[in-house]
């Protein structure tokens, strides 16, 4: 793997630091007890990165969400981990009954409701319900859907590289959340198939994930995906036009319970 290829990363911490170092010190300085809570202060630091690169990420992936999530989205959708609700531009109100945000970084909510009354999804209507979970808290999930197995749609966007203990956390939102027959997409960066590349992603993911909420490089989140006895349908694919030589290697999954 090339020098410059290896070390692009430093490039992308450097432009998250540029724009949320400043506000992070300020929010500790203003509640020194944050010092005690670092998961806290990541997600601090990981709000102030969405807003600034949130929009330019979402742009980046458009083609691959076209596909994946308005031709497969219907009924009740789940999105995991759903940050600034960027899933709602690609849903159809026409076949979505209801858009369930599952975002634990509390300091998000704002910009999904924002986001979701312009597409028409707002709590009062009863078509948007905004949880402060994370994945792994599946029991809280089925008590705020009403109960278990009632989600049409499952969707994971650049999400399952954060979430503490990710195979048995999708094995039991695959088997309480979804209902049979449901659908289950992700668009996720994985491990590397090249040793080399993955050598890399290892090397840098004590760093990354200090400084994105967790987020790692080095999870063979596909694989997981595929590997679990649940599906009827499955098929996973790369992200067209992407250089096997860089660190993030994308991936994106359908599967049918």
């Amino acid at each position: 793997m090339r020098i410059f290829a290896a070390l692009a990363l430093l490039r992308h911490l450097r432009s998250a630091v540029q724009a949320a170092f400043v506000p992070t010190v300020i929010a500790v300085f203003k509640s020194p007890l944050l010092i005690m809570h670092p998961r806290e202060i990541s997600r601090i630091f990981m709000s102030h990165v969405w807003k600034v690169f949130g929009n330019g990420l979402d742009e980046l992936s458009r083609p691959v969400k076209e596909e994946l999530i308005r031709a497969n989205s219907h009924g009740v959708v789940l999105d995991i981990g759903a940050g600034h609700g960027h899933t709602l531009l690609y849903l159809n109100p026409a076949t979505v009954t209801k858009y369930v945000a599952l975002e634990p970084n509390t300091l998000m909510h704002s910009e999904i409701r924002a986001l979701a009354a312009t597409k028409g999804f707002t709590e009062g209507a009863g078509n948007l319900a905004i949880l402060p979970y994370g994945a792994e808290d599946v029991s809280l999930v089925v008590s705020a859907l009403g109960g278990p197995n009632t989600v049409d749609t499952m969707i994971s966007i650049l999400t399952l590289c954060s979430i503490h203990d990710p195979e048995p956390t999708l094995k039991g939102l695959v088997q309480n959340v979804l209902m049979p027959g449901g659908i289950f997409v992700f668009f996720e960066h994985v491990l590397s198939n090249r040793d080399d590349v993955a050598w890399w992603q290892r090397f840098w993911t004590p760093v990354w994930k200090h400084a994105f909420d967790g987020c790692r490089l080095d999870r063979p989140t596909d694989v997981w995906v595929a590997r679990m006895d649940a599906w009827k349908e499955a098929s996973v694919w790369r992200k067209e036009g992407e250089e096997d030589e860089q660190l993030f290697w994308h991936k994106a999954g359908r599967f049918v319970k």
